[in-house]
C-alpha cells in the first residue's frame, strides 16, 4: 500500500489537502488528513491523462511531412513508407520511446490503434501477433497502461480493389482470419484487449458486423471529405449509416475523428464516444469536427504523434471551437479536464482517469509556478499548462516519472536511437 499527501488536487475541482491511499494499483480511499509516511506529489495532481488514439510509429514522421505543403494523402504515402521498413525489433525500440515520451508528458493508459501486423508482403511472422507483442513490451517497459486495439484492414478502397505494397502488411486475407490471428491475445492488469475496423474504406461491409460484436471496438470514422463521398456512391449511405446499421456503433464503440460528418450522422452516433485529435486534424488539414454538438463522451488522442501533450489536446478542443464558432467558452475547463482524462479511460475499456476510490491508481503531478503555469487559476490548468509542467507521474501505483525524469532515463535519446537506423 502507498499513500500520496497533495496540497492541490482534481476532485472534479482543485481541491486543497487530499490523501490518497493506493493498494494493487487501485485507489481505496480519498481523505483530507496527512499521515507521517506520506509520499508527497507537489503541484496541482490530477488523474492521469487518456491518449485515446494513437499509431506510435507514425512518430517518426514529426518534422519531415511538410516539404511544400501536401495533403493528407501525400503524407499517407510517406506513412507507408515508414510502414515499410519496420519489424518487431525496430517496432520495439520505437514504441518504447514514443511511449516514454508519452509517459514524460503525463499520458498513464494510451489507445493503440494497431494496423501494422505482418512482414514485408504481408509475410507472417513465426509469432502471428509478433507486432502486437512488441507494442506489448513497449508499454510495459515505457511504464504505460495500454489498450492494442487490434485493427481488421482487409482491402484498400471502398471499390474492394486488394491491398497492395506496403497495406500487405495490414491485412490477414478475411475477416474470420483476423478474428483467428487475436484470438490468444490475452489481458493483464497493465494491458487490455480491444479491436478496430481500420474504416469503412479498409473493411468489406460483411465485415462489420463480425467486428461489431466486440465489447470494445474503434474505427476512423468521416476523416476525409473523400470517404464520405466515396462510401455515398458505392454503398448509397454515409459511413455512420454502414456503421449504424452493420451495429457497430452505441456501447462500447469510439469513432475516431468524425471531423465529416453528414446530416443526421450525429443523431446516430449520439450513444458512440467520439475521439477527436486535434493536434493531427491541424496539421493534416483535415478540418473541425462537431465536437460540441456530440451528445455522447469526447475524448482525446494525439494520433500521428505531430505533438505529444495532453494539454495541448485539450486546449485544442476549445481552441479549435473558438475558431469555428466565433465563440469562447464552448468547453468549461473541467469539461477539457474530463475528455483528457475519464472519458479516454472509458472509451479504452478502464476504470479510471478519476480521483476516487474504485480508479486505478494514475495520478500526474503539474508545477504550478512554471513560466507557463505561473499566475494560473488551478481550475484552469488545461488552458495554459504544457507537458513540460508536468514534474511525477504515477502508474497503476508505480511512479515512473519522479522530478521529470522518467525511470528509463533520457528519453530524447531513446527516440533518436530508435529513429535513426528507420530513415531512407
Amino acid at each position: 500500500m502507498t499513500a500520496w499527501w497533495c496540497e492541490l488536487a482534481w476532485l472534479e475541482v482543485p481541491s486543497q489537502g487530499v490523501r490518497i491511499e493506493e493498494a494493487g494499483g487501485v485507489i481505496r480511499s480519498v481523505t483530507r488528513q496527512r499521515r507521517p509516511g506520506d509520499e508527497v506529489l507537489p503541484g496541482l495532481v490530477l488523474p492521469g491523462f487518456a491518449n485515446a488514439h494513437s499509431h506510435a510509429f507514425h512518430r517518426a514522421l514529426r518534422g519531415r511531412t511538410h516539404d511544400r505543403g501536401g495533403t493528407f494523402w501525400t503524407w499517407r504515402d510517406q506513412m507507408y513508407g515508414l510502414a515499410a521498413v519496420l519489424d518487431p525489433d525496430s517496432y520495439l525500440e520505437l514504441a518504447r520511446a514514443v511511449f516514454a515520451e508519452m509517459v514524460l508528458a503525463g499520458y498513464t493508459v494510451v489507445g493503440e490503434f494497431h494496423y501494422l501486423h505482418h512482414g514485408p508482403g504481408g509475410q507472417r511472422y513465426d509469432e502471428n501477433n509478433a507486432m502486437g507483442r512488441a507494442l506489448v513490451q513497449a508499454a510495459t517497459d515505457a511504464g504505460i497502461r495500454l489498450t492494442l486495439l487490434d485493427a481488421c484492414y482487409l482491402q484498400g478502397g471502398l471499390d474492394g480493389r486488394p491491398l497492395e505494397g506496403p497495406q500487405l502488411r495490414f491485412g490477414d486475407g478475411d475477416v474470420d482470419r483476423w478474428a483467428g490471428r487475436i484470438a490468444d491475445l490475452v489481458d493483464t492488469p497493465m494491458v487490455r484487449h480491444g479491436v478496430a475496423a481500420h474504416s469503412v474504406r479498409a473493411v468489406p461491409v460483411e465485415a462489420l458486423p463480425v467486428i461489431a460484436r466486440r465489447a470494445l471496438r474503434h474505427v476512423h470514422l468521416s476523416e476525409q471529405p473523400a470517404e464520405n463521398a466515396d462510401c455515398l456512391a458505392v454503398h448509397g449511405r454515409t459511413p455512420t449509416e454502414l456503421l449504424d446499421e452493420a451495429g457497430f456503433l452505441g456501447s462500447g464503440a469510439c469513432a475516431v475523428h468524425a471531423t465529416h460528418l453528414r446530416d443526421g450522422d450525429l443523431g446516430r452516433l449520439a450513444r458512440t464516444a467520439i475521439c477527436v485529435c486535434p493536434s493531427t486534424e491541424r496539421d493534416l488539414a483535415d478540418g473541425i469536427g462537431p465536437a460540441r454538438d456530440h451528445r455522447g463522451p469526447v475524448c482525446l488522442g494525439s494520433d500521428q504523434h505531430a505533438v505529444i501533450d495532453p494539454f495541448e489536446e485539450a486546449r485544442g478542443l476549445e481552441m479549435d471551437e473558438r475558431l469555428a464558432s466565433l465563440q469562447r467558452g464552448r468547453f468549461t475547463p473541467e469539461e477539457l479536464v474530463t475528455a483528457a482524462t475519464a472519458n479516454g479511460y472509458a472509451a479504452l475499456g478502464w476504470d479510471g482517469g478519476a480521483i476516487r476510490p474504485g480508479a486505478v491508481a494514475d495520478l500526474v503531478a503539474v508545477q504550478l509556478d512554471s513560466v507557463r503555469t505561473s499566475g494560473t487559476i488551478p481550475l484552469q490548468i488545461a488552458l495554459s499548462a504544457s507537458a513540460a509542467d508536468v514534474t511525477d507521474v504515477v502508474v497503476g501505483g508505480r511512479r515512473v516519472v519522479r522530478e521529470g525524469r522518467h525511470g528509463l532515463g533520457d528519453v530524447g535519446r531513446l527516440l533518436t536511437a530508435a529513429m535513426s537506423p528507420l530513415r531512407t
